[in-house]
C-alpha cells in the first residue's frame, strides 16, 4: 500500500526516545529526510510528542513519533514524561537515542526495561559518533545525525524490527468466497461524515473486493427491498451497530448477520474479550461507573452513539442509575479501578498494539472490557446470532 492508501492505524508506529539533548529530533529529521521536529541546543526543545504519517524506504508507510526527553524535570517535565510513557503503549518499534559522548544514563536503562516489559523491539542508536569516533557497540549502532553517518543502516535495522505478522489479516475476506454477495447496511444520517464513508466501512468494502466478491451497500430503509430484489442470497449481512435491532428484524434467520464493529474487534484481536465482557452489563448496579471510550476525536452530533445512544440504551436495558464517563483519542485513563465496565469503540483509528494495550490493561485491572457493537448486540438479544460465524465464541454467550 502507498502513502495515500494506508490508514494511520494500519501503519507501523516507530517511536524515538531518549534523554534531553541526546539528539532525538536530529535523528528523526535525518531518518525521515524532513524537518519534522524543531532542533536546538537548548535542552527540552521537544515538549510534546510530534507525530507524522509518512512513507520511508525501506520501511514503507509508517507513523514517526518524536518524544520529549525522558529525563525532563519539574511539574511540566513530569507531564511530558507521562506523555512519553503513553506513546510507549502504541509503538511497534522503538529507537533509543543515546548521546555517545556521555553514554547510557539510568533513565536510558529504565526505558530499555520498559521496552522489554512491553515486548517492544528496539535498537539503541548512539548519536554524535562524529564527536567520539567510537563505532563499536555491542547493543546498538553508532550514528551521527549531523553527518548522516549510518542513517541508512539505522533505517534498515528499524525495518527488520517491525513485525509483519498479520499483514494478511482480513476483516471479512476469510469468511466469504469468490463470487459471494455481501450486503452492507450503512446509515446516512446527521452523524455520517459528509461525502464519505467511515473507515471500517471503507476497509470492509476493500476487503470484499479483494476476495473477488461483490459488495452491495444500502441504507436500512432500503434493506427489505434489496433482499427481495437481489436474486441471490447474500453470504452475510454486515450492518452499522446503531441499526442492529432493525436490521436483525429485516434479515431472515438463515442469513448470517454481524456488524462492522464486531468485525473490527476481531480484526484488532480482542473480540473474545469483548464477547466475555458484554455479560458484565447484567451485573451493573446503581451508582456503577461505566467508561465509554473511542479512539477518534470527532465533532459530537446531537445523537452521538458514544455519548448519547449507548448511555441511553444502557440505562434502558439495566433499569439502573449508571454513571457514564467518556474518553476519546489518546486520552485513555491511567487508572481503571473506578469503573465496573469499559465499552470501547472498534478501534479503527488506533493501531493494533494500542488497542491490545487497552484490552490488556482492563483485563489486568479486572475490569470487564467490551466494544460498541458487541454491547449493542448483547443488549438487543442478538449477540449469539451476530457471532454465529465464530463457533468458538458461542460458548461465551450466557443467553
Amino acid at each position: 500500500m502507498g502513502l495515500n492508501d494506508t490508514p494511520q492505524s494500519e501503519r507501523a508506529h516507530i517511536g524515538f526516545f531518549g534523554m534531553r539533548n541526546a539528539g532525538k529530533s536530529s535523528v528523526v529529521n535525518a531518518v525521515t529526510g524532513q524537518q519534522l521536529s524543531v532542533v536546538s541546543d537548548v535542552r527540552g526543545t521537544t515538549t510534546d510528542p510530534v507525530t507524522k504519517a509518512m512513507e520511508i524506504l525501506p520501511l514503507g508507510p509508517v507513523v514517526i513519533i518524536d518524544t520529549p526527553g525522558f529525563d525532563d524535570e519539574g511539574a511540566l517535565g513530569e507531564m511530558r514524561v507521562k506523555r512519553t510513557k503513553q506513546v510507549l503503549n502504541r509503538v511497534d518499534a522503538a529507537v533509543l537515542v543515546v548521546d555517545s559522548t556521555s553514554g547510557k544514563t539510568d533513565a536510558d536503562r529504565e526505558l530499555i526495561s520498559i521496552f522489554n516489559e512491553k515486548k517492544i523491539p528496539y535498537i539503541v542508536a548512539y548519536n554524535k559518533s562524529d564527536l567520539t569516533r567510537k563505532f563499536n557497540y555491542d547493543d546498538g549502532i553508532a550514528i551521527s545525525a549531523a553527518e548522516k553517518t549510518n542513517i541508512d543502516e539505522l533505517k534498515e535495522i528499524i525495518a527488520r524490527l517491525v513485525k509483519t505478522d498479520g499483514a494478511d489479516k482480513k476483516i471479512c475476506g476469510d469468511l466469504i468466497n469468490k463470487g459471494d454477495f455481501v450486503l452492507l447496511v450503512v446509515p446516512i444520517d446527521s452523524a455520517a461524515p459528509k461525502g464519505r464513508l467511515i473507515l471500517p466501512q471503507q476497509q470492509t468494502i476493500r476487503d470484499i473486493l479483494d476476495a473477488n466478491a461483490t459488495a452491495i451497500t444500502v441504507q436500512q430503509p432500503q434493506l427489505k427491498d434489496a433482499l427481495k430484489n437481489l436474486g441471490k442470497t447474500p453470504a452475510v449481512v454486515i450492518t452499522d451497530s446503531q441499526v442492529f435491532e432493525q436490521v436483525a428484524a429485516d434479515v431472515p434467520q438463515y442469513i448470517p448477520l454481524t456488524s462492522f464493529s464486531i468485525l473490527m474487534a476481531r480484526y484488532k484481536g480482542f473480540l473474545d474479550t469483548a464477547v466475555s465482557g458484554a455479560a458484565a452489563i447484567d451485573s451493573l448496579q446503581n451508582g456503577d461507573r461505566v467508561l465509554i471510550s473511542e479512539g477518534c476525536t470527532h465533532h459530537r452530533q446531537c445523537d452521538d452513539i458514544g455519548t448519547v445512544k449507548l448511555p441511553r440504551w444502557l440505562k434502558e436495558y439495566t433499569g439502573k442509575s449508571i454513571e457514564i464517563e467518556t474518553s476519546s483519542g489518546k486520552g485513555f485513563p491511567d487508572d481503571l479501578s473506578p469503573y465496573s465496565l469499559v465499552i470501547h469503540c472498534g478501534g479503527c483509528m488506533l493501531n493494533e498494539r494500542e488497542v491490545k494495550y487497552r484490552r490488556k490493561f482492563a483485563v489486568d485491572s479486572e475490569v470487564p472490557f467490551t466494544n460498541y457493537g458487541t454491547a449493542i448486540a448483547y443488549m438487543k438479544g442478538i449477540l449469539k446470532r451476530s457471532i454465529s460465524m465464530f463457533p468458538d465464541l458461542l460458548k461465551k454467550i450466557d443467553k
